[in-house]
Parts: C-alpha cells; sequence; structure tokens
C-alpha cells in the first residue's frame, strides 16, 4: 500500500480538500475524495486491475517494486486529474 496525496484548492473563493490513498491488496482500489467543508462532494475509485491493463501486468505482479511504482504513479496521475478538473472551474 502507498501512501497518498493531499491537496487544499480554492476554486471561486470555495475551498476544496482533494485527498488521494491507495487501500492495498485486500481492498484493491485507488481512490480519490473531494471534500469541502469535511463533506465528501465526489469520489473516484480506479480498481488495480484498471492499472495493471495498462501496463504489463505480468512483469508488475512478479515485481513487487514495479508494481509500487506503477499504482504510485497510477495515483499521482489520478490525484493530479482531479485537481486539473476543479482548477478549470474557475
Amino acid at each position: 500500500m502507498e501512501k497518498g496525496f493531499n491537496s487544499d484548492l480554492t476554486v471561486s473563493g470555495v475551498i476544496y480538500h482533494i485527498q488521494t490513498e491507495d487501500w492495498g491488496f485486500e481492498n484493491p482500489f485507488l481512490v480519490t475524495r473531494v471534500y469541502q467543508s469535511g463533506a465528501v462532494i465526489d469520489s473516484i475509485k480506479t480498481p488495480y486491475s484498471d492499472v495493471l491493463r495498462s501496463r504489463n501486468a505480468f512483469l508488475l505482479l512478479r515485481n513487487k517494486a514495479a508494481m509500487s511504482e506503477a499504482l504510485r504513479e497510477a495515483m499521482r496521475l489520478q490525484h493530479e486529474k482531479t485537481l486539473n478538473t476543479l482548477g478549470s472551474r474557475r
């Protein structure tokens, strides 16, 4: 399981907190949540299988470091995409 990302973003005077985390192999999802005033207003959930499908799954499953790197990169991209989507509302 990888550590996640946290960001705060202000759009038109509204503060959003964006949190992306890896739920681990027992619950294999990368999850991004968007909070406003402490409430979840949006959630993006990507299964590990989607991450593996876009890369050489056989090699990743045999190489823990490569798997960790692939999940970290997918998590970073999901977090950045969410930030960019919110930021485009300005």
